[in-house]
């Protein structure tokens, strides 16, 4: 609890004591929260807590879903292509350090938070530590929609950051969960202690399953996928697949509207389970994101990110995954309880980082010098 306690008294609280950027995260609130796109998100909740009558197909959602880790992979790479060709690697490799750093660092913050200052169990806090440790695409998206709108757009190469943040917080936490909870069992059956019997762990299947599970596989390769199209193909070519694909689009922000009403109808149908996570994960779903959001914002202006690559690179780093990560805990540790992780990760982070989370990472960007 050191060092988010250090991080939170020497850089959040300055920005949070400070009138004026507070009175300007009120009205990049506004900004955020009266657009289409949250909106749709409060009328999903609003319409599933009084019973209505929203319904959209599975179908439908998971068409959505795909297309919209299709669009975020190939602009991505399209957009790497063209940083290749004018910079070579000189304006991506820091970046990319910092976010395998932010990556390997977050899942073990947020189980040493859960575990001694929670008091959680091993297999919980590693589980829950392993969805803060991923990232979650949709933020990405929302995220990179905002700063748009404020004319500060993102680094052409963030797309390639998202992909290299969804797999090492995982992996990390279920080897700290896996490692540990063995030893716990270990030293309980050595005392002659009865331990709870569990399911043998598969760390090397969960791990395969994340590097090949739908999220990494869809980025990733329309990632490549969009890097080499635009490497060999000519532009007039290449233009359909771009109009088709683009992030700016009216096709991708609508069909970015219609997935948060679903997640919106989802987080509402768990709001119920903020009663059994209890008051220590509502406030470590709220409080760990603004830390690792300014770890984000600061790193990424030491990694020369703009404003709107800090805010982005602050967003996905504060995000938690509720895709890639809960097959992989149920593998790997098949004790951990899902309501804990999920419900954190989608009714309590996601909202917050969608809703207000945002426009502060945004400020704190800026409080830290990014341009």
């Amino acid at each position: 609890m050191l060092l988010p306690a250090a991080l939170f008294a020497t850089g959040l609280m300055p920005l949070f004591a400070d009138g004026g950027q507070f009175a300007r995260i009120v009205e990049s609130l506004e900004r955020n929260l009266l657009t289409p796109i949250p909106l749709c998100f409060l009328l999903g909740i609003i319409s599933t807590r009084i019973h209505g009558g929203i319904k959209i197909p599975k179908e439908l959602y998971y068409s959505i879903a795909i297309f919209l880790l299709m669009s975020i992979g190939f602009i991505g790479g399209h957009e790497l292509s063209h940083e290749y060709q004018l910079h070579g690697v000189s304006t991506i490799w820091k970046p990319a350090l910092v976010t395998l750093f932010l990556g390997c660092l977050t899942p073990i913050t947020s189980f040493v938070v859960l575990r001694y200052v929670g008091g959680m169990s091993i297999a919980d806090s590693a589980g829950i530590a392993a969805h803060y440790g991923s990232t979650s695409a949709v933020t990405y998206a929302v995220a990179n929609s905002f700063v748009e709108q404020t004319q500060h757009p993102a680094d052409s190469f963030l797309p390639t950051l998202v992909t290299l943040l969804e797999c090492p917080g995982i992996a990390i936490a279920l080897v700290l969960g896996a490692a540990l909870s063995a030893k716990e069992r270990a030293a309980k059956a050595a005392d002659g202690l009865p331990g709870k019997p569990v399911k043998k762990s598969k760390l090397g299947e969960a791990l395969y399953e994340v590097m090949t599970g739908q999220s990494i596989m869809l980025m990733a390769g329309l990632l490549v996928i969009g890097f080499v199209s635009t490497q060999f193909m000519d532009e007039k070519g290449f233009q359909p697949f771009y109009e088709f694909f683009q992030s700016k689009g009216m096709l991708f922000r609508g069909l970015l509207c219609i997935f948060l009403l679903e997640m919106g109808l989802v987080a509402g149908e768990r709001l119920g389970d903020l009663v059994k996570v209890g008051p220590f994960l509502v406030a470590f779903g709220i409080l760990m994101p603004l830390v690792h959001g300014f770890l984000g914002a600061w790193m990424g202006h030491l990694a020369g990110l703009n404003l709107g690559g800090c805010t982005v690179l602050a967003a996905i780093v504060a995000s938690a995954s509720y895709i890639a990560a809960p097959p992989a805990v149920r593998l790997t540790l098949p004790e951990a309880n899902p309501t804990y992780s999920i419900t954190a990760a989608l009714a309590i982070t996601f909202p917050f980082n969608i809703a207000f989370g945002i426009p502060i990472y945004f400020e704190m960007a800026k409080w830290v010098g990014a341009q």
